[in-house]
């Protein structure tokens, strides 16, 4: 190590300790959080968009919508995109150093980078659609990892370096400029996590920004990925912060060319094991708390089974009623106006005994009190109602059972069959197609 870089080292390490020690508190949270965040996904059963309930959760499908965007440098209809503009810049650079025998040398050297000098993001709502239907999704707010489309470097002799990009530029630049965008397109497949509310225009539900939400994530990878890509911040920030927590003390001693004694190393030693201790019990209450939520959910998800045969349990009689006095109502209507035909026929205008002006009154009354008969249509909204509620007792019962099979495993296997124990937690039994059944509805005209 040349003694000019030794000596400064030795003025700053009195700083070392403490610089690691932020590092590793860094890295320790940014651990965790990770680790908390993979198991929320991991936890969270998929939805389909019409078995949606208010809350967090989770969906699979593609993108729609009416009015989309054209992303800026691809060109692509979309509904997010988000480009960036960069220019290459590099200059030389003079500094007078000591060369630590009382003299002074001069060193030049280059530098080089780049500088953003354009950039833009822009979404718009759309609709996530699987096999049941779609479901609005509103982007602002969430955190969005979209797919790259462009990715281009070119000189000015390239129309795109001004076409594209401002016509100024930067100081010392090299005359390059980097082109870089991400969108999320029409049809893309997507992985949504947020919070499920009800929309102001009409009853449906929508997934959009809310405070109180732990996640809203918006992501062109797929559900494996989003989690496999956790797993490694989790492992990576926890490795980098087990080393920083002893480093930045033994980097300290070595700056300071301090003798590393017996002492020392017991430091290093009892703060790598300080830190192991702080990360396991911030992992554990993670877990525990995961294991909570989970619990919770499953709990929300038989609740909303049994909300949903309530649901038909009294929705359905009301509209079996409706479209059976419906039914009556044009049956009498049908058949005064077959009597009044029959009278109209009997009595012709101008026959003695007839009172044709008063039936044809009647008659008019009539039609312009119910210009149109529709029975069989109320047929049809009932028939539609009743497929309906089962289809969503049919979903709700589904997801109950993902999150309880998901809960069932969780409490099997280790380390978290040990944690589940400290709060007692049991497993829960699985739905079958005729439990909390209330009775059936039968449909009788």
């Amino acid at each position: 190590m040349p003694a000019i870089f030794a000596d400064d080292l030795s003025n700053y390490s009195p700083l070392f300790p403490w610089v690691g020690l932020i590092i590793a508190i860094i890295a320790l949270v940014a651990s965790l959080r990770a680790c908390r965040r993979r198991r929320l996904i991991d936890n969270l059963p998929t939805s389909k968009t019409q078995g949606v309930f208010i809350g967090l959760v989770e969906l699979k499908g593609t993108v729609e919508c009416e009015q989309p965007l054209e992303s800026y440098l691809a060109q692509a209809p979309c509904v997010y995109y988000s480009f960036n503009i960069e220019e290459r810049w590099s200059r030389l650079v003079t500094e007078t150093e000591s060369d630590g025998k009382g003299g002074t040398r001069t060193v030049t050297r280059r530098e080089s980078g780049w500088t953003s000098v354009a950039s833009q993001t822009e979404s718009t709502s759309f609709y996530l659609k699987d096999d049941t239907g779609h479901l609005l999704v509103r982007p602002e707010g969430a955190r969005i990892e979209a797919a790259g489309v462009f990715n281009e470097e070119c000189s000015p002799m390239n129309e795109l370096y001004y076409g594209k990009g401002p016509a100024g530029g930067v100081m010392d630049s090299d005359h390059v400029r980097r082109f870089t965008e991400s969108v999320i397109a029409l049809q893309a497949p997507l992985f949504v996590v947020g919070q499920a509310r009800e929309r102001k225009d009409l009853v449906a539900p929508e997934i959009a920004a809310d405070p109180q939400a732990s996640e809203f994530l918006i992501s062109t990878r797929s559900q494996e990925q989003v989690s496999s890509g956790l797993g490694w911040q989790l492992w990576l920030f926890f490795l980098l912060g087990a080393v920083i927590a002893p480093g930045g003390h033994l980097l300290g001693t070595l700056a300071g060319s301090d003798d590393i004694t017996p002492t020392l190393i017991l430091i290093f030693i009892g703060e790598l094991v300080l830190f192991l201790l702080v990360w396991f019990v911030g992992w554990f209450i993670t877990v525990y708390n995961s294991l909570v939520e989970l619990r919770q959910r499953v709990e929300q998800g038989w609740s909303q089974v049994d909300i949903q045969i309530k649901r038909r349990h009294d929705l359905i009689p009301n509209l079996i009623n409706a479209v059976q006095g419906y039914k009556d109502h044009e049956a009498s209507t049908q058949t005064a106006l077959a009597a009044m035909r029959s009278q109209l026929v009997a009595t012709p205008p101008g026959q003695p005994g007839g009172d044709f002006q008063a039936v044809q009154a009647q008659v008019q009354i009539l039609k312009e009190a119910y210009p149109e008969l529709k029975a069989d249509q109320n047929f049809l909204a009932l028939q539609q109602s009743l497929s309906e509620t089962e289809q969503r007792i049919a979903l709700a019962r589904s997801y109950f059972n993902s999150i309880a099979t998901f809960y069932n495993t969780r409490l099997g296997v280790i380390p978290d069959r040990f944690i589940a124990s400290v709060g007692a937690m049991k497993p829960r039994a699985l739905m079958e197609a005729n439990d909390f059944e209330r009775a059936l509805v039968e449909v009788r005209f």
